[in-house]
């Protein structure tokens, strides 16, 4: 979006403001669809943890996509969104029978990643057909917090496992539907899909009654100038070609599934803060901001790259920065970064903000989380409103001792 529409989004919404560009979002989904365009059968799973408003959830619905969700609040959310039970996946690591027993009620498609709640589930649903999430055995991701299909991740049934997963499926009588695998996020390199894409045909191939074979997510996307980003459609036609030849070798034609969260909307978010000061020392010049990683954690947590713009000079000399927050803790966003010259009122924007950025916000120090507005065709939509100190207070119970 043009720096204009940013800063009158936040004169008229206030900051620190998350702004989502929903016409991005609809042009990643429709290059996706595009790049697996020669499969008879596909479909797109946004994976609900990126970016869960429920405003978002709908645009999704109107394109067409179905949900991933990896939690019941998640499912419920879904729901609410107007998502029917059979468009939604519930993919969850490490949640108590009860919860899938939740998610078994309401209807929606299960997929699990362990023996023991297999064999559960089997016993006590063996009317409900399963998908099992595999572990591939492959290290991939941005780094290793977003890594998570090496064979010490806690995620998926190891492929030295199938045998046991048939024999569950014998023994309760469920029917495993679908094989599912996620490596991780921010994967650049198309081989590394295609390796993990082999170990998923391999484990397809020992179940007789499979209606698709769901291949995750994690294609990197662009976070600064002439950076590298997954090429999908190179992956969409080797893929293609290898899933359709799989199906005419397994004698039924079935489908594919994505699972993609970051590729559809990171690009669309900005995140607006405002200086609130210019602290120089001797070594290095700070610009504090009004946020901090309550808001946006990602480059405290992962070692994410936000690129940073001062969209209020956007043609000022360029010095060097730290870009850092107002909590009570190291929290910089940006180091030695080079910037338009900033003053205190200045508005900053931080890219690549649509992804795992207000899914992740808190509360800490007890600061409030932002308001989120959706943009859509030159229209400014507030899908969420800023916290108050009221919603800091809601359910706490103050005891006088």
């Amino acid at each position: 979006m043009e720096n204009t529409t940013l800063i009158s989004l936040a004169e008229k919404y206030g900051c620190p403001l998350y702004v989502y560009d929903a016409e991005k979002i609809i042009s990643q989904y429709e290059r996706l669809k595009n790049a697996f365009s020669g499969v008879k059968s596909l479909k797109i799973n946004f994976a609900t943890k990126a970016l869960s408003n429920i405003s978002i959830l709908k645009l999704m619905k109107s394109l067409g996509t179905n949900l991933d969700c990896v939690s019941i609040q998640e499912v419920q959310l879904g729901l609410k969104a107007g998502f029917a039970p059979k468009e939604i996946s519930y993919t969850p690591s490490g949640v108590s029978f009860e919860e899938l027993e939740k998610a078994a009620n309401l209807g929606v498609k299960i997929n699990i990643d362990n023996l023991p709640m297999l064999e559960a589930f089997g016993t006590k649903f063996p009317e409900i057909p399963v998908c099992v999430r595999i572990n591939p055995n492959i290290t991939a991701g941005g780094n290793q917090k977003i890594s998570i299909g090496h064979k010490k991740a806690k995620f998926g049934i190891p492929t030295n496992q199938i045998s046991l997963v048939k024999d569950i499926e014998k023994n309760t009588g469920m029917r495993i539907n679908g094989v599912h695998m996620h490596t991780g996020s921010d994967i650049l390199e198309v081989a590394v899909f295609l390796e993990a894409a082999e170990v998923l045909f391999s484990a397809a191939k020992q179940f007789k009654n499979l209606d698709f074979i769901d291949f995750g997510g994690g294609f990197k996307v662009a976070y600064k100038k002439n950076d590298s980003a997954t090429n999908v459609e190179e992956f969409g036609s080797i893929i293609t070609k290898r899933f359709n030849n799989f199906c005419k070798d397994y004698g039924k034609d079935l489908s594919i599934i994505f699972e993609p969260g970051k590729f559809l909307v990171s690009e669309s978010g900005n995140f607006l803060a405002k200086v609130n000061v210019i602290k120089e020392t001797e070594f290095v010049t700070f610009a504090g901001i009004d946020a901090g990683f309550n808001h946006l954690i990602r480059p405290m947590y992962y070692g994410a790259y936000h690129h940073i713009t001062n969209i209020s000079n956007p043609n000022a000399k360029e010095k060097k920065y730290n870009v850092v927050g107002y909590i009570c803790e190291t929290d910089t966003f940006g180091e030695d970064r080079m910037i338009n010259d900033i003053k205190a009122g200045d508005i900053l924007s931080f890219q690549n903000a649509g992804a795992y950025a207000f899914t992740m916000a808190s509360n800490y120090n007890s600061r409030f989380r932002p308001a989120e507005v959706m943009v859509y065709k030159g229209k400014d939509y507030l899908i969420r409103e800023r916290e108050t100190m009221e919603d800091i207070l809601n359910k706490q119970i103050e005891v006088d001792l």
